[in-house]
């Protein structure tokens, strides 16, 4: 790879969460597509364009090993999945290639589209963040579009330590985004997914499309 090659990108899946508010176990394991979410996600970063996939298991580890197929995926526990989110995040990102670049995605959002993870590799720039944007919902029927930041989100390989370390409690990026918003490209995936979370019951029709 020559200097003004591009670093390549792995995907960091975060897939530790128990589902506590859906009551129906690790959410990796919710049924999806003929398949589990966090087997159909995984590929997803994978078909997109994402060198190699990082999968971050938490709650239910061993039974989520047990019940999926995740051989072409590097798999690591988040013993402290408990602790909230950064710790997983913090997980996937020491856990993927040094000198990548990043794409950390939820294993939560069904909508996700190797289209969006293409995208969003084609708009990176180097030393950047490149998130997608959603439609913000208080805009909605009105005349005005504004983009809510949202998942997948590409963190540049130089940037990767210092966003590790800004994680704390149930965030991942969110401290670092707001303390640089100038480093954030957002771009507009609207027309290719929603950005939708499943974690509610009421959000559980996502999962029959």
């Amino acid at each position: 790879m020559n200097d003004s090659s591009p670093a390549p990108t792995t995907g960091v899946l975060l897939a530790g969460g128990a589902g506590t508010r859906l009551g129906l176990g690790p959410k990796a394991l919710l049924p999806f597509r003929g398949h589990t979410l966090v087997e159909v996600l995984a590929k997803t970063l994978l078909d997109g364009g994402c060198r190699e996939v990082v999968v971050v298991l938490g709650a239910g580890a061993e039974d989520v090993r047990r019940a999926t197929d995740l051989g072409k995926y590097l798999v690591v526990d988040n013993p402290e999945w408990a602790s909230g989110m950064s710790s997983s995040f913090r997980t996937g990102v020491a856990a993927a290639t040094h000198g990548h670049n990043v794409m950390v995605a939820l294993v939560d959002q069904p909508g996700l589209t190797p289209d969006v993870v293409t995208r969003l590799l084609a708009a990176h720039q180097p030393g950047r963040v490149t998130a997608a944007g959603y439609p913000d919902a208080v805009y909605h029927g009105s005349n005005t579009t504004k983009l809510r930041r949202g998942h997948p989100l590409i963190i540049d390989a130089t940037l990767r330590a210092d966003v590790a370390e800004s994680a704390v409690g149930d965030a991942g990026a969110r401290r670092f985004l707001k303390a640089h918003p100038g480093l954030v490209d957002v771009v507009d995936c609207s027309d290719l997914a929603d950005g939708a979370d499943v974690d509610t019951k009421d959000k559980l029709h996502l999962l029959s499309d």
